[in-house]
């Protein structure tokens, strides 16, 4: 019976070790086949992920040169002006401008760099610091078209705005930005 069940035992060992070793092969084959689809699916998701977040990036870098444009005394004066305002009318309604366009911004700072963000934030304290400090040189009651005289004196006699400034780094940062990506 020894030499039967040793027969036996070869039977069994013929179609078992064949069909581990394919077992074995699938089990392999498959195995680097999901790990390549899952990276490569990753990797489609991270790339989609860039794309988006580049784009927000630049839709921020866009509505800061809205806002640094906005605020600029050359087009927020005559937004604001209106016949018959007094200089402290035109002054709270310069600043009231001034402050409601960067608040409707704020959210763009989680785009941008700290460095971007601190430099939007100075342009709006040193533009409302500028028409308050004029607005401090006029009687108060006075026509508003003094103020507006001022201000564009002060504009025109000041080689370097701040507001220049700002949109020079929005720009320098949007194409490095950009140089970066497109690599």
């Amino acid at each position: 019976m020894q030499l039967t069940d040793m027969v036996t035992a070869l039977e069994i060992l013929k179609y078992t070790i064949p069909a581990l070793i394919v077992l074995i092969s699938s089990y392999m084959i498959v195995k680097r086949f999901l790990v390549s689809e899952i990276t490569r699916k990753q990797l489609a998701l991270f790339q989609d992920g860039q794309e988006t977040t580049m784009r927000l990036r630049l839709q921020a870098y866009e509505r800061l040169v809205l806002f640094i444009e906005r605020i600029h005394p050359r087009q927020i004066i005559p937004r604001v002006y209106q016949s018959g305002m007094t200089v402290n009318d035109l002054q709270q309604s310069l600043v009231f401008n001034i402050k409601t366009e960067f608040e409707h911004n704020l959210s763009q700072q989680i785009y941008v760099s700290k460095q971007v963000w601190d430099t939007v934030k100075g342009v709006k304290e040193q533009e409302i610091n500028m028409i308050n400090q004029i607005a401090k040189q006029l009687q108060p009651d006075a026509p508003a078209h003094e103020l507006h005289g001022r201000i564009v004196d002060f504009v025109l006699t000041t080689e370097t705005l701040p507001t220049e400034v700002a949109l020079d780094m929005i720009n320098e940062e949007a194409k490095k930005m950009l140089s970066y990506n497109g690599r």
